[in-house]
């Protein structure tokens, strides 16, 4: 499905509370296509569970209370090293198709229910993490961004693609809003990526690395 993806990244912020509403069913099958693509590309096995409130039950994000959460999606893959990376950049693409069809997200570590969640977690694989999905009461806050030169190990001039990939990567979601990764241009078309410190940093390096893609243009640059 082609959308702007620019315009889903600004307009994008965490929600924590949501309305009641459903998710409306030709949203559901562009979300459902959109997942099966992610998954063959990435190996995983994400999965959109709708009107199932028991996983977050009695729980609290960082920010407040989440409350009103019926739909989510489970963030499942093979156990591997790059399993938070894969899930941190194929997730967020989920997202912003989402945030294009007017519906929020908030990205969910550890507040929730793993126990009663109601994704399929087969032999090797794992459960990474959750995205809460829907009509939010609000669409949410921005927040804020380092300045560009915190996160970025280069000085001088640098190429148009590569600025505005960096600040495509500020504009993506980070665990407590850290933006603990760093890019570096090596030469005139290799990229290396850092990623933070802490448990939910190569998902972080993940979202980070596709927000920087969709802004910079795959054909201008390759991973270092």
């Amino acid at each position: 499905m082609e959308f702007d993806y620019m315009q889903a990244m600004k307009n994008r912020h965490s929600v924590r509370k949501y309305l009641p509403d459903p998710i409306p069913g030709a949203s559901i099958a562009a979300l459902d296509d959109e997942i099966a693509r992610c998954n063959a590309e990435g190996g995983l096995s994400m999965q959109l569970i709708t009107e199932q409130p028991d996983a977050f039950k009695g729980f609290f994000v960082t920010y407040g209370m989440l409350s009103g959460v019926r739909n989510y999606i489970a963030l499942v893959g093979p156990k591997g090293p790059k399993l938070d990376e894969l899930c941190g950049y194929y997730g967020e693409r989920v997202v912003l198709l989402a945030q294009s069809l007017g519906l929020n997200t908030c990205w969910i570590g550890g507040t929730f229910s793993r126990r009663k969640c109601r994704a399929a977690v087969k032999d090797g694989q794992k459960l990474v993490c959750v995205i809460a999905i829907g009509k939010g009461e609000t669409a949410g806050v921005k927040s804020k961004s380092k300045p560009f030169e915190d996160v970025c190990r280069n000085n001088g001039e640098l190429p148009a693609w590569f600025r505005a990939g960096v600040e495509a990567a500020l504009l993506a979601p980070s665990a407590i809003n850290q933006q603990a990764f760093s890019f570096e241009l090596i030469g005139s078309s290799a990229v290396l990526v850092r990623a933070g410190i802490g448990p939910y940093a190569n998902i972080d390096l993940g979202i980070a690395k596709l927000h920087f893609e969709l802004a910079a243009g795959k054909e201008n640059f390759a991973w270092a």
